[in-house]
């Protein structure tokens, strides 16, 4: 087996930044230690690599990405999008399920493992979608190979939309798996939406879209999940927030002891409500960007 010394580098892990050396043995890291390397490694590996100060950093985990495959690779596949993810340093992925048909059952889901498995260069996992009626596909499924449930509180691409309370109920209080919500009111949005067209009869402006889908049903749509994840004990993960105050509620939740983790994207932290008229469609997104003090 041929072992690889990466030497004089800067490894980033667990929070530090230390000047140290790997050695790879194969394929996995073998051994990793701070400081110089030992002489006797310099000498017995059949590659050795003086990084010259320059950092190497674990593979980043993306949990959250749309690979469109199948049914939508006109806009990309998990052969592309693997192989850019691994260009920019993401290593592992974890993809959503509304692609075409939706990953809404285990054949689905098999369809897609099987998939990645032929065209994929990092490695990989997928969510399972919930509906208002695959609450049995859910039941049985097998969390030991799925990321976790991807639930919809607010319809956006695919048609995953769960809006029924006794689903919701028996999604949050009968599975074991991590729930990963799209957190945004449906009934809000239908208000806001309804109220606007009629304000714009020739077509709602782009950079109205942050009041089609307004911060309150995002805010709604949170409380919701979380108060549901609270009463049974389930874990909840709120997706691409894109509000201060949902924030604020994640944290009094977790000082409560409710299991619940958030993520955002870099379109909520690099842009506002005020660049629509310079960028118009390109930031759209569901849910909407909103306010500077976002």
């Amino acid at each position: 087996m041929s072992t690889t010394l990466f030497h004089n580098a800067i490894l980033v892990n667990e929070g530090e930044s230390v000047r140290g050396w790997i050695l790879v043995e194969g394929d996995k890291i073998a051994r990793i230690g701070h400081g110089d390397t030992p002489a006797d490694l310099q000498g017995n590996a059949d590659t050795v690599t003086d990084c010259d100060g320059a950092y190497i950093i674990p593979g980043v985990i993306d949990t959250h990405v749309h690979f469109r495959d199948p049914g939508l690779t006109e806009k990309a596949d998990i052969a592309t999008e693997s192989r850019a993810a691994v260009a920019g340093g993401v290593t592992s992925f974890i993809d959503m399920p509304n692609t075409n048909p939706a990953t809404v059952t285990a054949d689905a889901l098999r369809g897609k493992i099987v998939r990645a498995s032929q065209v994929s260069v990092a490695n990989y996992g997928f969510f399972l979608g919930a509906t208002n009626s695959n609450l049995p596909e859910l039941l049985n499924a097998d969390y030991t190979g799925t990321a976790g449930i991807k639930l919809f509180l607010g319809s956006s691409t695919g048609n995953m939309l769960v809006d029924d309370d006794t689903t919701l109920d028996a999604i949050f209080s009968r599975t074991c798996a991590l729930i990963a919500v799209h957190a945004e009111d449906e009934a809000m949005i239908r208000a806001a939406r309804t109220r606007l067209e009629a304000e714009y009869p020739g077509g709602i402006p782009v950079e109205m879209h942050p009041d089609v889908r307004p911060r309150e049903a995002c805010i709604a749509a949170t409380r919701h999940a979380i108060a549901l994840a609270e009463r049974h004990g389930s874990r909840v993960h709120i997706c691409h927030i894109s509000t201060a105050d949902e924030l604020r509620l994640i944290a009094d939740a977790k000082a409560r002891g409710v299991k619940v983790t958030a993520e955002t994207c870099p379109q909520y932290l690099l842009f506002d409500r005020n660049d629509f008229p310079a960028l118009g469609a390109r930031i759209k997104c569901n849910p909407a960007i909103k306010e500077p003090s976002d």
